[in-house]
Parts: structure tokens; C-alpha cells; sequence
């Protein structure tokens, strides 16, 4: 048994070795976190519903573009149940992408890099290398407010304020060697600049092992929660690697914070080995890669949806990623020239109601104030869009031989959701075969698209579908629907 003498002598000359290997006594507890409970079980009870920036503005979002988008959203959407509003990627950055970058798309927000990797282009960040938003862009961040006033004015229009950010810490951080708040370190105790995005050049990776790096987070998360943000879209979190020790700090560091905000990862696609450590972390996580209006895209989901399915639960969301409807790229970034989403008529249907009844968030991401009246129209039906939000057992049936089946279940009333889709390149007959389902009662149908009764059914129920287009049915027992 070693002495007290002796074990004393011991932690005396373990300090002094650390003091003069140069490295930072810690002090008692301070890499840990009190937290009482985790907030994941606060937020996105049902799947988010909301507008993101990116597929219509990519990096160069202002203030009066995004105030004029929540107005329209809640004139017109709210009372739809789309109620997020996200200011997506490089808000930090006065002029995002606006030098001619040889090696990278037109309009990418790389920054300029000397010969040595320090960056030219300066970032809006405060005295502990935490990232503000450009005062050029956002007026009403003037002297440090931050986006305190934007989510003011988003919270005082009966809305939710979201933005994106990048993992890590800022490589501008790291070359000033800026001091971690509340503790003895800096950015260049905690950062790893051999971890880089790589589409990104602007973060360096933390090192979750390191002394500083927990608070690092904790007090970016905490000016987070006094800005009053709802929704953090967290990206270069997933592929590849999957950064599991920085998942966590976030994850703790939200809840240190002591504001529920929802957590949604991205990129994806999404490994499904992760799934349980998702599901405890997160709230919602990209499953698609960078999904797009192509259909062989569209086509791809119903795949990782499917493998995906069994994970679908009240505040945790498989993630299919954004709508990618209305006007698109402006300005021809971030995604080919600008246009109107290149999907067909139909195909907007099958995306709406697969990411409906698959339960995936809804984020619109076209530019809702260029976009035509009759993409409007289609994120107005409570009807659908009750689907993803109430409805429970959500599974495919069947994909096969260009077809594929989506059912669901109301909670309340136990009716039947039926989504029928054409894969194939031509017009042709789907049909749902009552008896996969045990659905062995007459039932009478209603279209939720179209809003109308469309008659009683036995046994199977089949329908004409135009090429890539999707029917979305509620079936209800003519027995259970007499009796209420």
C-alpha cells in the first residue's frame, strides 16, 4: 500500500512534469459538464416543418431577404404547420464567394488563403473566435446583437428561428490563437487543423479529447441561447468520418445551455451503424446526400427511407433532406443555372407524399417569393401534411416492378394511409392489395390530395398514375365511420 507521504509526493511531481512539459494544469472539473437532463426529448415532438435558405440563396442570404421570406411564410404557411425559418451556411462572411475561386463552383465560400493557410477574407466572430453574423448583411447584428433582433422578429411573427453552422472552430481563430471563454486555453489548444472539411475551407476540426474543447462548444451554444435560436443545422458532421465526439458536445452542450434547440445533422448520407448513438444525440440527420430535383435522386430515397423506416419516433427524425421545389439557385448558385424546380408535375406529388408519410422533417427550399402560385398551393393541405405529423406505423409495403406502397396509421381514429406511387416512365395501374394489410372490412376513401370522397372499397383498391407521380389516400372502416 503505497503512503500518504509517498502518494502526495506523487501528485506533486506529476503537476510539476506537466508544468514542464509545458503543458496546462487543469483544474478540478473543468472539462465537465452540469447538466440535469438532456433537452432532446424538448423539440420535435412531431418532424420539423419550415424554409431553409440554402437551395434558393445559397451563402448571400441578407436580413431583408430573409425578414420579406418570414412574412410570406406567415401570411401564407403558418397556419399549414410550416414554422421554422433557417438562415443556412457562411452568415459569418460579409461577400460569401464572391472572388473567382479556380478550384471550386461559381459562387463557393471558400475563403482566400495565403501561402501559408492563414485566411485573407476576415470573418465576423467576437473576442473569443465565436462567429457572428455579417453586420454588412445583417444590420441589426450591430455591436455584437448577433442574430438576437432577427429571432425576435421571426418569434414575434408566431415562427421558429434556425441557422446553420459549420463544425469545429474557425481556421482565423486558431491562426490569432483566440482564448476559449471562461477558461486558461485558446483555439490552438483544442484544434485539430489537420481536419478540415472537405468542401469547406473556413473550420478546423475540435478534438474532443482536449482540455477547453467541451467549453468551446458550451459557450457557443450559450450565445446561441441568448440570440434566441430554435433549430441548429449542424453540418460536416457525418461523411466522412462521422464525428461522433463532436455530436456529443453539442449534444451536452445544448443542453448545458439550458434551450431546447433542435439538433439536425448533416451531411448525409447518414451510416446506419449510427443509428442508436443518432437517435440519443440528435433530433433529426440527413439520410440523402445532396438531394436535388432530378428524379434518379427522388428515386434513390425511397431506398434510404425504407432502410430507415423502423427508426421514425417522436423527436427523432430520419432526414431525406430539403424540398428542392420553386425557384431554385439564384443568381445560378448554389446548384446549376437558376431555374423552377426541373422535377415534373408529378414527380412534386411523389416527393410531398413520400417525404410525408415516410415522416421525413419537410423543409422548403425553393425561393417561396419568386415561386408560382401553384407550388404555393401545394404545401397548403392539412390533410397531407397531417400525415407527417400525426400519423404512427409508417412503413413500405412494397417496391417492385416500378411501383412501391407507403401505409400508415391515424392514431386517433385507427383509419388507414395508403400511398401509392409509378415509378415507371409511363402512365400505369397501382394497386394496394387490402389483404397485405389484413384490411379485410369495407372502407370508404378519400383522396387527400385532391380533397374529396373518391367511394367505398373491398379487397384491392387500384388507380391510374401518370409516370413518377403518387396518390395519397385515408381508408376508413364504413363501420367505424358510421359510429362516430
Amino acid at each position: 500500500m503505497i503512503s500518504r507521504k509517498l502518494m502526495g509526493l506523487l501528485v506533486v511531481g506529476t503537476a510539476l512534469a506537466m508544468s514542464s512539459c509545458g503543458m496546462k494544469a487543469q483544474k478540478p472539473n473543468e472539462n465537465k459538464v452540469s447538466v440535469k437532463k438532456t433537452l432532446v426529448h424538448d423539440v420535435a415532438a412531431t418532424p420539423p416543418m419550415g424554409w431553409n435558405s440554402f437551395d434558393a440563396y445559397d451563402c448571400r442570404i441578407n436580413e431583408e431577404e430573409f425578414k420579406a421570406t418570414v412574412d410570406f411564410m406567415a401570411d401564407n404557411l403558418l397556419e399549414y404547420g410550416w414554422n421554422y425559418a433557417v438562415v443556412d451556411y457562411v452568415w459569418f462572411n460579409h461577400a460569401p464567394g464572391n472572388w473567382d475561386n479556380p478550384d471550386r463552383r461559381f459562387g463557393h465560400p471558400d475563403v482566400r488563403l495565403d501561402e501559408n493557410g492563414i485566411p485573407i477574407d476576415k470573418l465576423e466572430m467576437d473576442e473569443y473566435g465565436r462567429l457572428l453574423p455579417s453586420v454588412k448583411r445583417f444590420p441589426s447584428a450591430v455591436e455584437g446583437k448577433g442574430f438576437k433582433q432577427l429571432a425576435d422578429y421571426v418569434h414575434g411573427r408566431g415562427m421558429k428561428f434556425g441557422i446553420h453552422i459549420m463544425r469545429g472552430i474557425s481556421r482565423q481563430a486558431y491562426y490569432e490563437n483566440l482564448p476559449i471563454k471562461g477558461t486558461e486555453f485558446t483555439a490552438q489548444d483544442i484544434s485539430e487543423p489537420w481536419d478540415t472539411c472537405p468542401w469547406q475551407n473556413n473550420m478546423f476540426g475540435v478534438d474532443p479529447t482536449k482540455p477547453g474543447a467541451q467549453e468551446y462548444y458550451n459557450a457557443l451554444f450559450e450565445l446561441y441561447a441568448e440570440w434566441g435560436v430554435d433549430f441548429i443545422k449542424a453540418d460536416d458532421m457525418m461523411v466522412p468520418p462521422y464525428h461522433k465526439g463532436e455530436i456529443e458536445m453539442m449534444r451536452k452542450a445544448i443542453d448545458n445551455s439550458g434551450r431546447p434547440m433542435v439538433l439536425s445533422l448533416s451531411c448525409g448520407e447518414a451510416p446506419l451503424s449510427q443509428a442508436r448513438h443518432l437517435e440519443t444525440n440528435a433530433n433529426m440527420w440527413r439520410i440523402s446526400a445532396d438531394f436535388w430535383d432530378n428524379w434518379e435522386s427522388l428515386e434513390h430515397n425511397f431506398e434510404l427511407l425504407e432502410e430507415w423506416s423502423s427508426y421514425i419516433q417522436p423527436h427523432h427524425w430520419p432526414d431525406a433532406d430539403m424540398l428542392p421545389i420553386g425557384k431554385l439557385s439564384l443568381n445560378n448558385r448554389p446548384h446549376g443555372p437558376e431555374r423552377m424546380s426541373q422535377f415534373t408535375e408529378a414527380e412534386h406529388y411523389t416527393l410531398l407524399t413520400l417525404w410525408s408519410i415516410s415522416r421525413s422533417p419537410l423543409m422548403m427550399g425553393g425561393d417561396l417569393l419568386s415561386s408560382p402560385d401553384w407550388v404555393i398551393k401545394l404545401l397548403q393541405n392539412h390533410e397531407v401534411y397531417n400525415v407527417n405529423q400525426k400519423s404512427v406505423d409508417n412503413r413500405q409495403v412494397y417496391r417492385k416492378n416500378g411501383h412501391a406502397c407507403w401505409v400508415a396509421t391515424d392514431p386517433d381514429t385507427g383509419d388507414r394511409y395508403v400511398a401509392l406511387f409509378n415509378l415507371r416512365n409511363e402512365e400505369s395501374l397501382v394497386t394496394f392489395e387490402t389483404e397485405y394489410e389484413y384490411m379485410r372490412k369495407k372502407y370508404k376513401v378519400r383522396d387527400l390530395w385532391e380533397g374529396k370522397e373518391v367511394g367505398t372499397v373491398e379487397n384491392d383498391f387500384a388507380v391510374k398514375i401518370p409516370s413518377h407521380g403518387a396518390k395519397l389516400y385515408r381508408f376508413s372502416a364504413v363501420n367505424d365511420v358510421a359510429s362516430r
